[in-house]
Order: C-alpha cells, then sequence, then structure tokens
C-alpha cells in the first residue's frame, strides 16, 4: 500500500519535512518513490506539487491526516493558504489580569464622560 506521508529534516527542534509517495512498510526516513514538495510547519512555509498529489491519490496512495489537511488547504501554485489564529489561549491568571485591565479602562472612560458632562450642565444654567 502507498502512503503519501511527511518525511522529517532539519535539526533538533527545529524540523521541516518534504512530503514523499512511499510504500508504508518502509521506515520515515525511507527512500521514497516520488517527492512531491516540503513543508517547514514554524514559518508555515510549504510549496507542494498539487497535481501530482492529486494524482497519486486516484492511484490509490492514502494520505495521512497531515498530508491531507495539507493538500486541502493549497493553493493552485502549491504555496499554504494558512489563516492566522487572533484568539490565543491565555492562562486563567493572564486571563484575570487582562479582564481587571479592560475594567479599569472601561471605569476611566465612564468617569471621563461625566467630567465632561458636569461643566456643561454648569455652563447651561449660568
Amino acid at each position: 500500500m502507498l502512503k503519501i506521508r511527511l518525511k522529517r529534516l532539519g535539526a533538533k527542534k527545529n524540523p521541516t519535512y518534504r512530503v514523499i509517495v512511499i510504500n508504508s512498510t518502509t521506515k520515515r526516513e525511507g527512500r521514497p518513490i516520488q517527492e512531491l514538495g516540503h513543508y517547514n510547519p514554524k514559518t508555515k512555509e510549504m510549496k507542494l506539487n498539487k497535481e501530482a498529489a492529486l494524482e497519486w491519490i486516484s492511484k490509490g496512495a492514502q494520505p495521512t491526516e497531515t498530508v491531507a489537511y495539507l493538500i486541502k488547504n493549497c493553493n493552485e501554485d502549491g504555496t499554504l493558504n494558512y489563516v492566522k489564529k487572533e484568539t490565543v489561549k491565555l492562562s486563567k491568571k493572564a486571563l484575570a489580569k487582562k479582564q481587571a485591565e479592560e475594567e479599569a479602562a472601561k471605569a476611566a472612560a465612564e468617569a471621563a464622560a461625566q467630567e465632561a458632562e458636569a461643566p456643561a450642565e454648569e455652563v447651561a444654567e449660568a
């Protein structure tokens, strides 16, 4: 059975991967049948031959979950269509600090609005 999977390259704690077609019983760094592209997960940089990947899938090659995701989110030119997540998961302590800062800013804005109204009322009475 043929698999389309990632072959790990790069230094320790700095991985880069090649997208390859390989026999499923071969080891991870074994000799591939064909190299389809490369992927760097740290910089989200990718170059993939999407046509060849889809051709191998039509011939019966099974992509791994990660490779299937990369093929699905690949542009026609072979680059990754990556959407950066704006929501960042914060710890409970950091989340409480952020909420306290937001409440303080809101209270300061309300106080400034009340001060702005008070002189306007005095001018209207005079």
